[in-house]
């Protein structure tokens, strides 16, 4: 099969890849009907993250189910899936706590790499969820931003405690920060502010649900937010960055008692302890549980009650894939959907 490799930083290649089998009895083999590049396929395309040798690139997915092992018991070939950015059982005790991408026995689909024409799918009865019949093609985006970018923005904004009455900031503009905007909506923020420089991802925070904009960063963005709230900062806040500047960004411009989301990556972030300790604010992120939303959301984009796809502003062929993930480097492209 063909699948998308990156050999070195900024190198990658559309390669023959051996097909995926059933190794394991609880597996899937599923033939993709979408793909995409994250965000966080940036780092090590970006060399920021180191990689040893060429790697598999992918890790969100959307397709077909062709083979299942014996031990499958809730899915069949032919059903249409979305899966989970990690493999989990759903069974174990972190799981049933709702923190599937921290199962004891979780697998990420990173490893395997969805960027490509077939994917093998571990522990899929607890990673998989299938939608209620063939998709529509135009819902297609949108089941696909569920296996992670939608999700992770989910987690975030319910982690931030993001709701009524409530003032949620969200820093990052990329699709993740655009679709915590969306998921703040929709848990019924009062008031969404979006930092952003870019004029049409801040015309799309807007539609998702923003209500004031943000174009300064760091301390300048914080005064700005403080500005807006009274003095006294957001009640909730989104970081979907992952850098030193993001995550400071983010606990300053929260009030005393209130709540960040962080999903952005960590990288090389170090927390001052006494500014932690001083700030009087929650914080509570990490690998979002995309599997605990699935069904909730699978549920509001099949009936048409939210739209997330639309952060995808550029569709290519999977052999095009290099491009896309230029595209996304050079900020040509919020996110790519790569169609095997």
């Amino acid at each position: 099969m063909r699948g998308a490799v990156l050999h070195a930083p900024g190198d990658v290649r559309v390669d023959n890849r051996p097909d995926p089998t059933i190794e394991q009895p609880t597996d899937a083999v599923i033939r993709l009907v979408a793909a995409c590049v994250c965000g966080s396929d940036l780092w090590p395309y970006r060399g920021i993250e180191p990689i040893d040798g060429p790697t598999p690139m992918g890790h969100e997915y959307v397709g077909v189910v062709e083979e299942v092992g014996s031990e499958v018991r809730d899915l069949r070939p032919g059903q249409f899936v979305v899966g989970s950015f990690f493999a989990s059982d759903n069974t174990c005790d972190i799981c049933r706590a709702g923190y599937q991408s921290r199962c004891v026995h979780a697998e990420p689909m990173g490893a395997i790499g969805t960027q490509a024409e077939y994917a093998r799918v571990p522990l899929a009865d607890g990673t998989l969820v299938a939608t209620p019949g063939t998709p529509s093609d135009d819902l297609v985006a949108g089941l696909l931003a569920a296996s992670d970018v939608l999700g992770t923005g989910w987690f975030a904004a319910v982690a931030a405690e993001a709701g009524p009455g409530r003032t949620v900031a969200v820093v990052g503009d990329g699709a993740v920060g655009l679709l915590g905007v969306l998921a703040a909506k929709q848990l019924g923020a009062e008031r969404i502010i979006a930092f952003s420089r870019h004029g049409d991802r801040q015309r799309l925070a807007r539609e998702f649900g923003a209500t004031d904009v943000v174009t300064t960063r760091g301390d300048e963005g914080v005064a700005e937010v403080r500005e807006l709230t009274g003095g006294l900062g957001a009640h909730s806040t989104i970081e979907a960055v992952g850098t030193q500047e993001s995550m400071m960004q983010a606990i300053r411009a929260t009030r005393p008692g209130g709540h960040v989301g962080y999903v952005g990556v960590s990288h090389d972030v170090q927390l001052p302890g006494a500014e932690l300790f001083f700030s009087g604010v929650h914080l509570h992120g990490g690998p979002a549980p995309v599997r605990r939303f699935l069904p909730e959301l699978i549920d509001l984009i099949t009936s048409r009650e939210i739209d997330p796809g639309r952060v995808f502003d550029l569709t290519l062929p999977l052999d095009q894939a290099a491009e896309g993930y230029r595209a996304m480097d050079e900020r040509r492209a919020i996110k790519t959907l790569l169609r095997p």
